[in-house]
């Protein structure tokens, strides 16, 4: 099932789940607004101290066949609240969607039952009537809870008609079993102080799984989905969500920068091993493009002085993107160092080549010009590359100016990949070609430096990137969206 609602999915499936600990078991994944939930569906009591999450109020009826859909475990005596323990596919408790296994029961019908024995629960649950209203929490785990051996010949009641002495231990029947594996992962990608976390993907296209892992490090292990397909459409709805959380938190917390300094976008990817050989030795980081920079975190920031302790940092201006692959792309830095990085879904690509052009474009829009120093002919000049003027190289001593040509007289150019840079411009007049060789000593910025104000140049004679670039000022530089048709992914096998 696969509903998206502004830009939003919600998506429930029954799949296969491998923590690497033991045998692949089914779990029931759900997918919300903000939370991945991911349920075991034959679990065990826990005991110790219980940790509950938000309460939720749900009302079922009663059918014929089935009761309320329900099954439970648990209970005062066990020091351990009463717990949903199963779900019956095609009852009220799973039609309804709001109840999920690991779920504590706090109030039946506005009734306490938080220090309540299994057996008086079971007994509220009976006499509750055609209609109960259930109030519900998510009972996390916690380290101190302590597993509690299953009774295999301990007497269970197979549904509420039965009779007889349930089992705290052993599913009651109401058919209304907790788990520490349970596990709620949130979507949110990042800043504490929105109350959120961030989450990274990572597909395993060739098995038809993939991973969540959040900020925190928890793991989710690996999902297993009977076919390609089915992977591929839960990579883009989790992606989906990601996205439009990303969205609506970075406009809130630009409100805070000044506009040279802005938030224009930021996601994980996978980086490429240095030393790797192999096409899966990748790991997980997180990018930003904010401002003037690119920042590469292992963990999204989540205060003003995180964005002080990246891992590394480029301005984006001497610094080159080049999509290398359907899934993956490459940051040439400005000292000729390339780093790779993959994404799962081709519409992130997408996202993230249209993101470094709109950086690029901005903070080129802003400081209009930029002069490194050079040596010709023995003497120290300056080269100054201004978005109006194009290219002045003067002397670094007089200021005075040797040459300057326009961008449009720029013909070719050529570099020894260490140090010297040679120009050819066309006079204007005579219409000959005039060679202009320099020497840097950061020889990748100055080239990187000068592809982006040549592109630059070039984006502003495109209609279609001017006006994108307009609708991203508007909404403080946060609104990089893929495009609303996008082909359907391809992965290799």
């Amino acid at each position: 099932m696969l509903k998206i609602t502004s830009c939003e999915a919600t998506k429930t499936g029954i799949y296969l789940l491998q923590d690497g600990s033991e045998e692949p078991f089914n779990i029931r994944l759900h997918l919300a607004k903000d939370i991945l939930t991911i349920q075991e569906q034959d679990v065990i009591c826990v005991s110790g101290e219980p940790f509950y999450s938000s309460e939720r109020t749900v009302t079922i009826r009663r059918q014929t066949i089935g009761g309320f859909g329900l099954s439970i475990k648990g209970g005062a005596e066990h020091k351990i609240p009463v717990v949903i323990s199963k779900i019956s596919k095609e009852q009220k408790a799973e039609l309804s969607g709001l109840l999920f296994i690991g779920d504590g029961i706090l109030q039946i019908n506005g009734i306490n039952v938080r220090s309540y024995r299994h057996e008086e629960v079971v007994q509220v649950l009976r006499n509750a009537g055609e209609e109960v209203t259930l109030t519900v929490s998510f009972l996390k785990r916690t380290p101190a809870f302590l597993k509690l051996p299953l009774c295999e010949d301990c007497s269970c009641i197979p549904s509420d008609q039965s009779s007889g002495t349930s089992s705290p231990l052993c599913d009651s029947g109401l058919h209304l079993n907790y788990h520490p594996n349970n596990t709620s992962v949130c979507l949110s990608p990042l800043f504490a102080f929105c109350g959120i976390l961030s989450v990274h993907i990572f597909n395993f296209s060739r098995q038809n799984a993939f991973q969540v892992i959040a900020v925190d490090g928890v793991c989710s292990g690996v999902i297993q989905c009977p076919s390609t397909d089915e992977c591929i459409e839960w990579l883009q709805a989790i992606a989906s969500n990601i996205s439009a959380l990303t969205k609506h938190n970075v406009k809130k917390i630009n409100r805070n920068f000044p506009v040279n300094q802005q938030i224009i976008f930021m996601g994980w990817v996978d980086e490429k091993e240095q030393d790797s050989v192999q096409d899966r030795m990748y790991t997980p980081k997180f990018l930003a493009l904010r401002g003037s920079s690119l920042f590469i975190f292992s963990a999204p920031p989540v205060t003003t002085w995180d964005w002080t302790r990246a891992e590394k940092s480029f301005t984006v201006y001497e610094i080159i993107i080049t999509v290398t692959s359907e899934h993956c792309f490459s940051v040439q830095t400005d000292s000729g160092e390339d780093i790779f990085f993959s994404v799962e879904l081709e519409c992130e690509l997408l996202l993230w080549e249209k993101a470094f052009q709109m950086a690029t474009f901005f903070e080129v829009e802003r400081i209009q010009c930029k002069t490194y120093a050079c040596i010709v002919d023995s003497h120290l000049m300056g080269l100054t590359i201004d978005f109006s003027m194009g290219f002045v190289c003067f002397d670094a001593a007089t200021k005075a100016v040797l040459w300057r040509y326009k961008f449009s007289q720029l013909k070719g150019s050529s570099d020894d990949g260490k140090s010297k840079i040679k120009f050819l411009f066309q006079n204007p007049d005579t219409k000959l070609i005039e060679a202009k060789e320099l020497e840097f000593s950061n020889l990748f910025a100055v080239l990187h430096c000068i592809h982006a104000f040549f592109a630059a140049k070039v984006a502003c004679l495109d209609p279609m990137f001017v006006s994108s670039r307009n609708a991203t000022m508007v909404s403080a530089t946060s609104t990089l969206t893929a495009p609303s048709q996008i082909s359907k992914l391809k992965y290799t096998s």
